[in-house]
């Protein structure tokens, strides 16, 4: 059988679709974030990055940095195993206590990465509390669903920012099963931002446990960047919140927050975190620095929230359409896959801007968009270099204009 052949018979298929995904080369420079260099060729190109997960520039500051390098003159380079195997390292227990302590919880537990902490730890809720039941927002990101469906329990999915369907299926469920609802506070596609209250509210009423993905929100949201739960005054009726330190903490991994037995219930059970090589001290060091700055800066988090309005501001003004919503995600709706690749692509290539096309399945056919996140260090430069190329690749690709 001619394994290669059926390979390219679904990549064929994804590229005749306009979904097949080109990563650009891009590197970044150490302090002169969003700019990058992006390798085609010979000669590299100066680049301004506009999509960026690295929402305050973080992973560049020089307090973060400067930890690194420390860790890494202490400790060296790995952490030498799992924490199993190879011991906790002192960074690890630091970062840990420092994560509880933002999320107002009494434990924290590390993992390799966000996708991993919701994966492992829903995956091991849901197999192993006796008859569980795991209700899913419709629209929570892959590795929840990854996690729910390797749980092998029963799940539910209850509509989208719904509180009143999932009260409907809560009502449903035998009172003395065990009930985890899985939502998340902002969503990373539309940037819409869950009715967390209203959520909690129903969950409490049927002794369901809450658990609450902030991976979008820490860093950004609530006077010390613990979320949009903290800035609404909710930590402490969420029963676990999970998050990751490689967005706005600009480093790598993931962690869970809870009660010390919850914690201590996933350290020793789940496998994603057994089995799983432990962040190296280096890493640790730099998201410990960086969760220290944003709990005391306002700086980076107002700067932001001005560069998000600015640019909301500026493609009203020539008619660009973008999702309206409370956060600090902007997507351009180009509802075509194949012209959403042709403007990243022009944008990139002639005009030195980068973002990337979000195609299906990442989005549903039909609602494909370039997703924008100004960042507190771009310029009003930046801002007007991006709006007048959109402004003329829009009227290049005949794209509808919203209505003022």
């Amino acid at each position: 059988m001619d394994y290669d052949a059926l390979f390219r018979e679904q990549l064929d298929a994804l590229k005749r679709e306009g979904n097949y995904r080109v990563f650009a080369e891009l590197e970044r420079e150490r302090g002169n974030f969003p700019r990058a260099r992006h390798h085609r060729g010979e000669r590299p190109a100066d680049v301004t990055v506009w999509c960026s997960n690295d929402y305050l520039g973080m992973g560049q500051h020089p307090d973060v940095l400067a930890a690194m390098h420390e860790a890494l003159d202490r400790c060296g380079a790995g952490a030498g195993g799992t924490r199993n195997i190879s011991g906790t390292n002192h960074y690890h227990v630091l970062l840990e206590a420092e994560l509880a302590d933002l999320h107002g919880k009494e434990a924290a537990l590390l993992f390799t990465s966000g996708y991993v902490s919701n994966w492992s730890s829903l995956s091991t809720l849901g197999a192993r509390l006796p008859d569980a039941v795991i209700l899913s927002d419709a629209l929570n990101h892959a590795s929840m669903i990854e996690g729910i469906r390797h749980a092998r329990c029963e799940k539910r999915i209850w509509k989208h920012n719904d509180p009143r369907d999932l009260e409907r299926h809560l009502a449903e469920i035998d009172p003395a099963r065990p009930k985890i609802v899985a939502f998340e506070s902002v969503y990373s596609m539309d940037g819409d931002i869950a009715p967390i209250a209203e959520i909690v509210e129903v969950a409490e009423k049927y002794g369901a446990m809450t658990y609450l993905d902030e991976v979008h929100a820490v860093g950004l949201y609530g006077p010390r960047g613990g979320g949009v739960a903290e800035e609404l005054g909710l930590m402490d009726r969420i029963t676990l919140i999970e998050g990751t330190l490689g967005k706005a903490f600009g480093v790598v991994g993931g962690y869970i927050t809870g009660s010390s037995d919850l914690v201590d219930f996933l350290r020793s059970f789940a496998s994603g975190f057994i089995f799983t090589t432990a962040l190296p001290p280096a890493v640790a060091a730099g998201a410990l620095a960086s969760i220290r700055h944003l709990k005391r800066s306002e700086f980076e988090r107002r700067r932001q929230r001005e560069m998000v309005r600015k640019l909301r501001a500026h493609l009203d003004a020539v008619g660009i359409p973008h999702l309206p919503n409370p956060s600090h995600i902007v997507p351009v709706m180009v509802k075509d896959p194949v012209k959403c690749k042709m403007i990243s692509d022009i944008l990139l290539d002639d005009y030195g801007i980068y973002v990337q096309p979000i195609n299906y399945p990442t989005v549903p056919k039909g609602t494909e968009r370039l997703r924008f996140t100004p960042s507190p260090l771009h310029s009003d430069a930046d801002l007007d270099r991006l709006v007048r190329a959109l402004t003329e690749l829009w009227s290049h690709c005949a794209l509808s204009r919203a209505v003022a």
